[in-house]
């Protein structure tokens, strides 16, 4: 955050007074700003022009991210996101438990950060490799092909909800396109890791282990408890997915049900969605519940309703835990990637204002259409590569990049933009990443074994999901 706001500040002050006033003649002409509004903006001093970015991208996006949050504590410690996995690897059975922990993780990662998903999901992969005695790079790789592209593809994660708020796409497009275009990805994504795993045989070590080839003593047969000195399990509900044979930890009695589990993540795409085709075919209702459904259909008060339902899910939760206090973690959680996420929108507001945009959109107008998507990828792959985070080099990118984002001059829907944004941002996870720490810690690989399988896949994940948004955006450049 300060990282971001100082670059802002930077921008801010730097910014000249002719390039100013261009923006806001370029706005009032748009009809984006009125002339007394434009007329206080270049009185405005740049530690203002800041200051007042920075609280309009919190007002955008900071009721979603922080009733989002609310919403991935209560999947997490009710042991609802525990259930929704288990139920997916029953349903596939183990032949098909890769596919069972992407599906699992790319639905997970929608309402629970990508890092989160992975502490709850990894002691599974541990459990599965003990039981079939192999795959387990598979396993590993099968949890970031899910939700790693989710995390960057669908609303209301952080990165693509600031990217479709700067490039003003409506979040329900913006949530199609990612669940579309994201489930392909996600699909190739695990092709990828079938192959990286052919390539890269990991050890089950122990968790903690600092030698980099002790292997944990292989026990056989059922996924029980983990064996761990419990940071993993606690974090997963104490307990495996019962998949090899032994019971779950958490009796039916005590988990929710599976469909209490998914109404949360379910519950704002058919809200929002709702909203976007009533706005289209107008729905032959009486006045009054159709005023209703028009509310209820707003991203922000479809969002409170599924965290309202997601608070019922805590009833569920052993009462060891601390049931009142789940809200104030989330908002702990939550508020630092609002403010992250609110000092980004403002440093591509500085650059807006700075002219940065429309010059970038100066050098790309003589790039063929069918580059400009791979230009858009390229920009943010090297800005990810650089500084690690996928969610800041995703709002960087499009405050840089908005200018590309023009109806008028694009052959196809500017959410193609945003989906080559969030491709982008996957590779390269490497040493800059805290995530690439967090799952080659947590899954006992080495710094070497992260490179060969979890950075290979990033690249995998990138270069697919950039290669299903240019045939999507060449079948169906209108969406």
């Amino acid at each position: 955050m300060l990282v971001l706001l100082a670059a802002a500040f930077l921008v801010a002050v730097l910014t000249p007074a002719t390039a100013l006033m261009r923006y806001t003649q370029d706005q009032v002409a748009s009809g984006a700003m009125s002339e007394p509004a434009a007329a206080n903006l270049l009185k405005s001093s740049g530690p203002k022009r800041l200051a007042t970015a920075f609280g309009q991208t919190a007002g955008e996006v900071g009721i979603l991210i922080a009733l989002a949050s609310i919403v991935g504590i209560c999947l997490m410690e009710s042991g609802a996101a525990h259930g929704i996995v288990t139920a997916m690897l029953r349903f596939c059975g183990v032949k098909r438990a890769p596919e069972g922990l992407a599906i699992s993780s790319f639905v997970l990662s929608i309402p629970v950060f990508f890092d989160t998903v992975f502490y709850l999901m990894v002691p599974l992969a541990r459990s599965l490799r003990r039981q079939t005695g192999k795959d387990y790079v598979l396993y590993i790789l099968a949890i970031m092909a899910g939700g790693s592209i989710a995390h960057s593809l669908v609303p209301p994660t952080p990165g693509p909800l600031q990217v479709a708020e700067i490039l003003q796409i409506d979040v329900f497009t913006m949530m199609v396109a990612g669940l579309g275009i994201g489930s392909a990805s996600s699909f190739l994504s695990l092709a990828a890791a079938r192959l990286i795993s052919r390539w890269t045989d990991v050890p089950l070590r122990p968790l903690g282990s600092d030698s980099g080839d002790q292997a944990e003593p292989e026990v056989g047969g059922a996924g029980g408890h983990d064996g761990e000195t419990g940071k993993s399990c606690a974090i997963a509900g104490d307990c495996q997915s019962g998949i090899g044979g032994s019971p779950d930890c958490a009796t039916p009695e005590s988990t929710p049900p599976l469909f209490l589990a998914l109404l949360p993540i379910l519950l704002p795409v058919l809200l929002i969605g709702y909203g976007a085709i009533d706005a289209v075919v107008k729905f032959p209702l009486p006045e009054s519940v159709s005023a209703v459904m028009r509310l209820v259909a707003d991203k922000n008060v479809a969002m409170g309703v599924a965290a309202v339902v997601a608070l019922q899910l805590l009833r569920f939760t052993p009462e060891s835990h601390d049931r009142k206090g789940a809200v104030s973690r989330a908002l702990a959680s939550g508020g630092q990637i609002i403010l992250i996420t609110s000092a980004g929108g403002a440093l591509g507001a500085m650059l807006r204002q700075a002219g940065i945009a429309s010059a970038v959109a100066d050098l790309t107008s003589e790039v063929p259409a069918s580059l400009l998507l791979v230009v858009v990828f390229a920009v943010t792959a090297s800005i990810r590569t650089l500084q690690g985070s996928a969610t800041v080099s995703m709002i960087t990118a499009a405050g840089v990049l908005q200018g590309l984002a023009d109806v008028g001059t694009l052959p196809f829907h500017p959410v193609y933009v945003a989906m080559a944004i969030g491709a982008g941002s996957k590779p390269l996870c490497w040493m800059t990443d805290s995530g690439f720490w967090i799952m080659c810690k947590m899954s006992g690989m080495t710094d070497r074994e992260g490179l060969r399988t979890v950075s290979v896949l990033s690249v995998a994940m990138g270069v697919s999901a950039l290669i299903v948004t240019i045939i999507s955006a060449t079948i169906f450049p209108a969406i």
